[in-house]
């Protein structure tokens, strides 16, 4: 059992944090920017909750965040009443947040001027990912702190790997979203193909989901996008603020990204056809609409 403090507990961190207590038997403390949510995480697994990200942070083993973008991050880390105030030697930040990796190297550097260590640790997996334990987590760091990390994180994750240096977690977490974006047109493309052909979509994903063409978003999405309905998963609106990040770090590394930079646009249409809040498999609402 350790000492673990979480920040932030959106649709993300609630069970991630739940996880801790429940599956992994840990001593928890949450913090969330609006009280009343962690009051309910609280009535819900027990533990304690901080009124600052310092007072949650200060005598753990393990502070993990999960919030919004880089300018959350540093308000939950950074400051007189930031978790890095509260942390003590020796212990470990791990941050769960999709964010630059020019913030996780920042606050791996801050980290180590104050005697602690920090992992960058984003995931893959969304809600139901969350909620069942199951995620995927990409690590950057030091080893030496990631492997104390791994035991903890293992609540929640049915993979984790230290893929390199500070900020390759950031970087591998871009390199999944790249992936998904073309995965996700390219499945939008050929329902709406189908549709257009007069086939029998079942009896087409039954058949190809066999073959080469087989995906996870095809295996778990297809249905969905089929009826429709796009309230299941991860939303457009964090897409393109994922999206934005791997376009932006392929403008420093030169990285050429035509499908990601398309796909980018194609989900600023669907945010102006009103589904901000839909999921990313939405694309092919704006093939398909009138």
């Amino acid at each position: 059992m350790a000492k673990v403090a979480f920040l932030g507990l959106g649709v993300m961190g609630f069970p991630m944090a739940g996880h801790l207590k429940t599956k992994g038997g840990h001593d928890v403390t949450v913090y969330n920017r609006t009280t009343a949510k962690a009051e309910s995480w609280v009535s819900k697994f027990g533990g304690r909750l901080a009124a600052t990200p310092k007072e949650a942070a200060a005598g753990q083993d393990f502070v993990m965040a999960c919030v919004g973008n880089d300018d959350d991050l540093r308000a939950v880390t950074l400051g007189p009443n930031g978790a890095f105030a509260g942390l003590s030697a020796g212990a470990v930040f791990v941050d769960h947040t999709t964010a630059s990796a020019e913030i996780a190297r920042e606050l791996h550097a801050e980290a180590k001027k104050r005697g602690f260590d920090a992992v960058d640790a984003p995931v893959s997996g969304g809600q139901a990912g969350a909620e069942n334990g199951a995620l995927t987590v990409m690590c950057g760091g030091d080893a030496a702190p990631y492997t104390r990390a791994e035991a903890v994180i293992a609540a929640y994750a049915k993979m984790c790997k230290l893929i390199g240096s500070p900020g390759a977690g950031q970087l591998t977490k871009m390199v999944n979203q790249i992936c998904i974006a073309g995965l996700v047109q390219g499945l939008a493309e050929g329902l709406h193909f189908a549709h257009k052909a007069g086939l029998d979509v079942e009896a087409v994903i039954a058949t190809i989901s066999k073959g080469a063409a087989q995906s996870w978003q095809m295996e778990n999405r297809y249905k969905t996008m089929n009826d429709g309905k796009f309230d299941f998963g991860f939303a457009v609106d964090w897409m393109r603020k994922d999206m934005s990040l791997c376009l932006g770090e392929a403008r420093r590394n030169g990285a050429s990204l035509p499908v990601t930079a398309m796909v980018d646009q194609f989900y600023a249409e669907v945010q102006k056809m009103g589904g901000r809040r839909w999921d990313t498999s939405s694309l092919i609402a704006r093939l398909e609409r009138p």
